[in-house]
């Protein structure tokens, strides 16, 4: 299936459920840095060479999806087992 046909059935779905094209921009943006990220084994210039933009575009991307995660994740306690000192 040619790339233009797979696009536009999933097109079809984002309109469908009403999203708007700031956030299909933003979420194809994010999938595709990560993928090439991934691919490249997570090393920033090889990336930034593959995608044909900075490695600090790549940098910076990548440090606010990670951040983004974390603070989806749940907040746990931090308990240390070295003693406290008063």
């Amino acid at each position: 299936m040619q790339i233009r046909v797979r696009l536009e059935a999933v097109i079809d779905e984002m309109l469908d459920g009403r999203i708007l094209l700031d956030e299909a921009l933003a979420e194809f943006e994010k999938l595709y840095i990560q993928k090439a990220f991934a691919r490249n084994k997570k090393r920033i210039a090889n990336t930034a060479h593959a995608l044909g933009i900075h490695r600090n575009t790549i940098s910076k991307r990548v440090h606010s999806y990670r951040a983004e995660e974390r603070a989806r994740q749940p907040r746990t306690l931090n308990r240390r087992t070295s003693p406290k000192s008063h």
